[in-house]
């Protein structure tokens, strides 16, 4: 796939050389299937996750020897923009050669820093690290899924703060439950990073993989999502009618809300672009919303596929699961 066909202009300054390498030769991408797996002697794992943000969602599989829990080998399926596609890729060549236990502490940052060209120049813009942040997410599904544990389980096995022995999952409740918006909250109410500071943020006398000010950047970037889906929710909900029941009118209003807050933002940054141009109740009782795509978008292949089912998982996520989108 030509570069021009993913993202266009002057915005390719923004994205290093070998993201833009990984968008376009994914070296990683594909599935392992059972029969491959007990040719070579391995555990098949499958994972998934999708990121309510944008509509992005990877599947990632494993071969893990069970003699020594070691991941052989990792590849992935990515529905969604070039930048998950490149993130995705990483990911998976990160945990090949890894105990599951190492692979849980790949985190987004390692992923992004990964795919940077000199260390010091970030590999993609600020808006598209949400990308990065899903492998963190279902590396953690995967290996739940192969020691049989709850996904959570790993974050309090994950010790932030040495000094006052604080786990993440501590951390992320802590800022979640009280609203915290600094670290030096953090700190008040969990002791973490009152001691050494070494875990407050990178330069310490100690290096850590996980350091408060990521943790609450994230975890505070997790917490507007879920409220501006619970504001979507009331707005659209509010007097218990079913969307699918709503006028046409109030629908366009609700789909419009999530498209400006989540889907166009990333379809500007590539160069594209979406109209509504009709909405209709199918006979089947589902709520078809007719698109046309813009710019960029326009000529894209991954308008009736990836892009397309992004946009349509969102917004069965946020509105209606009897949404289809429809692009003309």
């Amino acid at each position: 796939m030509a570069k021009d066909s993913l993202i266009s202009g002057s915005i390719w300054d923004e994205y290093s050389q070998k993201v833009q390498d990984r968008m376009n030769f994914p070296k990683f991408m594909g599935e392992i299937t059972e029969q491959e797996a007990n040719e070579r002697g391995g555990k098949l794992i499958v994972a998934d996750f999708g990121a309510e943000s944008c509509g992005d969602a990877v599947r990632l599989y494993w071969l893990v020897d069970e003699k020594t829990d070691t991941i052989m080998d990792a590849r992935f399926k990515s529905f969604g923009c070039g930048t998950a596609i490149a993130s995705s890729d990483t990911m998976a060549e990160l945990c090949i050669g890894k105990k599951v236990d190492d692979a849980v502490k790949i985190t987004n940052l390692d992923v992004e820093f990964a795919m940077r060209d000199t260390p010091d120049v970030p590999a993609v813009p600020p808006q598209k690290m949400h990308c990065s942040v899903m492998a963190y997410d279902v590396i953690k599904a995967a290996a739940a899924q192969y020691k049989g544990v709850d996904a959570e389980h790993f974050e309090d096995e994950i010790i932030v703060c040495e000094c006052a022995r604080v786990s993440l999952g501590t951390i992320k409740e802590v800022i979640m439950l009280n609203d915290l918006k600094s670290v030096e909250e953090i700190t008040q109410y969990t002791k973490a990073g009152a001691f050494c500071k070494s875990c407050v943020k990178p330069g310490g006398h100690e290096k850590k993989e996980y350091y408060l000010v990521d943790i609450l950047k994230q975890t505070r970037e997790q917490m507007e999502q879920e409220k501006l889906k619970k504001i979507v929710t009331a707005q659209t909900f509010g007097d218990e009618i079913a969307f699918e029941d709503l006028s046409v009118v109030k629908q366009l209003k609700s789909v419009e809300a999530v498209l400006d807050e989540e889907i166009r933002p990333m379809l500007m940054m590539d160069g594209g672009n979406l109209d509504i141009i009709d909405i209709q109740k199918s006979n089947e009782g589902n709520v078809d919303i007719y698109i046309r795509y813009l710019g960029a978008c326009s000529g894209c292949a991954s308008g009736s596929g990836g892009t397309l089912f992004a946009i349509e998982n969102v917004l069965q996520e946020r509105i209606s699961p009897k949404i289809r989108v429809l692009p003309i």
